[in-house]
């Protein structure tokens, strides 16, 4: 019998684990799933950032030091970032042509939109510093009178959650810091600390300064000093890279557990709290979902077809296909990398030096698909509380979801932080990020497909044009 493809192991193990989530939930296995199964999941995202973190500093060491002079890297690296940048505010402009065309916030009924509209403006007037957008003002027209007594004693009894509590403390702690304070952090004091902080987490731009420093070292050292540690940081690098073949091969238990467990914990018991504003949730998601299959499946390979035009676009989506799933499951670019550089390396073709390079850069500094997905969520949510952003809001939308998004953490959810600080931006309520909560799940792990794969596309054009560069000396 022929064994069954990897990916569509995967998919099959992702299907699966849907329909157990929906029985778990009428079933009332919720605390069964958390308990035994969820926690296989999470050891799979644990095992791939245990892996991800060593395998972005040697592997970027590795392809620093096999590159021939340091003139080929300052070109690499400024072409790199350009271009980054580039897909970031070219996929914000998709998401917001999307969003503006279609309008998923104006589809709920026009009393629940009135109600969202006053929550707003009772907001507005407890909040000083916030700017008011518009001259529109139902607090003080009589027709509103009663309806605006309902959404003040509900407004009264309701508290939020402590997820959406965690991310406004987390938000409000970025407004603390100056401008500069994101350039200072890239410097570390301690490489050890940019490894694993006190909570557990690493500074991969950190990371990622240490590894080109000390490969730029590498490579200025005289030969036969520099030959000895090139010897070991490769190797290191092949041990990293066995490590995570060694994973893949079991991919599809942990992809079921991590798939189960996360749905099952989104949906809980209380199905009634989703369902109340599932009209506004289902528009916003599919167009949500519409314009990031744009970027991922015609922006991205129209950019390959004209830069790179010895791959065909065929070529290009069938060989990012395990690092796309990869991407869907855990919902984490970084914890993905070792599984995009695979398949950058084995099926694009794409050069070490050039890969080792571009991606770890672009998992840390490239979040197209979490920039898009803020501008289309900030937009929509002004529709659902009758609220138009001009054109020059947003602008503000486009460059702050795009500054934002460099050196965001690559991790689930981390695109929700990221999106106060774009609410703020243009003087919108930052606690309404509660409002798609229930479906963030789902629509991060999508989201991070289109990051993981700008990020094959970005690597695989650098190295096209590299290698035309090199066809002109």
């Amino acid at each position: 019998m022929k064994k069954v493809a990897l990916h569509w192991q995967v998919i099959i193990a992702l299907i699966l684990g849907v329909i157990y989530s929906v029985l778990a939930v009428m079933n009332g296995w919720v605390d069964f799933t958390a308990d035994y199964i969820a926690p296989f999941g999470k050891i799979f995202v644990n095992i791939l950032k245990l892996i991800a973190v060593p395998m972005v500093l040697f592997s970027i060491i590795s392809g620093i030091g096999s590159l021939k002079n340091i003139r080929q890297l300052g070109r690499v690296g400024v072409k790199t970032l350009l271009i980054y940048v580039a897909t970031t505010m070219s996929a914000i402009l998709i998401g917001l042509l999307f969003v503006n065309l279609i309008r998923p916030g104006d589809f709920p009924s026009e009393e629940s939109r009135i109600e969202k509209r006053i929550e707003y403006e009772l907001w507005l007037a407890e909040t000083p510093s916030a700017p008011r957008l518009d001259d529109v003002s139902f607090l003080t027209d009589p027709v509103y009178a009663v309806k605006v007594d309902e959404v003040k004693a509900r407004l009264s009894v309701t508290t939020l959650d402590a997820t959406t509590l965690k991310r406004l403390a987390d938000a409000e702690s970025e407004k603390t810091k100056g401008p500069l304070d994101k350039l200072v952090d890239i410097f570390p004091s301690n490489i050890f600390h940019a490894f694993s902080d006190k909570d557990g987490k690493s500074n991969m731009l950190q990371v990622i300064f240490f590894a080109i420093l000390f490969g730029v070292i590498l490579v200025k050292l005289p030969k036969k000093d520099g030959k000895p540690v090139k010897k070991v940081i490769n190797g290191l690098n092949e041990v990293f890279i066995g490590m995570i073949n060694a994973v893949i091969k079991v991919m599809p238990i942990f992809v079921f557990a991590l798939m189960a467990g996360s749905l099952v914990k989104s949906a809980g018991e209380n199905m009634d709290k989703l369902m109340e504003q599932l009209l506004f949730l289902g528009h916003y998601s599919w167009v949500l979902i519409l314009a990031l299959a744009v970027v991922a499946f015609v922006y991205y390979p129209l950019l390959i077809h004209l830069f790179a035009k010895k791959m065909t676009i065929k070529q290009f989506l069938k060989g990012i296909r395990e690092a796309q799933i990869t991407a869907f499951s855990t919902s984490s670019s970084m914890a993905t990398l070792p599984v995009t550089m695979d398949c950058v390396n084995d099926n694009l073709k794409v050069p070490k030096p050039i890969s080792s390079f571009v991606l770890p850069i672009g998992a840390t500094v490239n979040m197209d698909g979490t920039s898009l997905y803020q501008a289309v969520a900030v937009v929509a949510m002004a529709q659902f509380h009758m609220i138009d952003l001009d054109f020059t809001q947003q602008m503000v939308i486009v460059l702050t979801a795009t500054l934002a998004s460099i050196g965001a953490a690559a991790v689930p959810s981390a695109g929700l932080v990221l999106m106060i600080v774009v609410l703020e931006s243009v003087g919108l309520n930052p606690a309404w990020i509660a409002i798609i909560l229930p479906v963030d799940r789902i629509l991060d792990m999508c989201r991070t497909v289109v990051n993981v794969t700008g990020d094959a596309a970005v690597s695989t054009i650098v190295a096209a044009t590299e290698e035309e560069v090199s066809k002109t000396k």
